[in-house]
């Protein structure tokens, strides 16, 4: 599960759901680990539930179906692709910059980085 101070993703909220219901959870237990709010987890669980990802059983506890487990494991390979594509991004900016940085005059650089960024180029 990612760290809180971020905001998540719905994808990020479902996938944390999934992995804490995977061996069996109760509400509360869902609701502290998946670090939701009851009002969210509500909505999650139903949603969840509808998709067919999760079932809640007879012993009061939801666990994660066959269909919800391919998501997981879906889940996962498309987060490791996403932060690998999230470094290559900031190292590819980060050279763009060095490139920047030897065209201009280096006072200037602050401000042509300030106009740029604010103007999304």
């Amino acid at each position: 599960m990612r760290s809180v101070g971020k905001h998540r993703s719905r994808l990020q909220i479902i996938a944390d759901i999934l992995f804490v219901v995977k061996d069996g959870a109760k509400k509360t237990q869902i609701m502290h680990r998946a670090k939701l709010s009851y009002k969210l987890l509500g909505r999650y669980l139903t949603d969840v539930i509808e998709a067919g990802l999760v079932r809640f059983g007879d012993a009061g506890s939801y666990t994660l179906t066959a269909r919800g487990g391919d998501f997981l494991n879906g889940y996962k390979e498309y987060s490791r692709r996403y932060r690998q594509f999230e470094e290559q991004f900031n190292d590819i900016s980060h050279q763009r910059i060095i490139l920047e940085r030897m065209c201009f005059n280096l006072d200037k650089i602050g401000d042509y980085l300030k106009k740029n960024a604010l103007s999304g180029k």
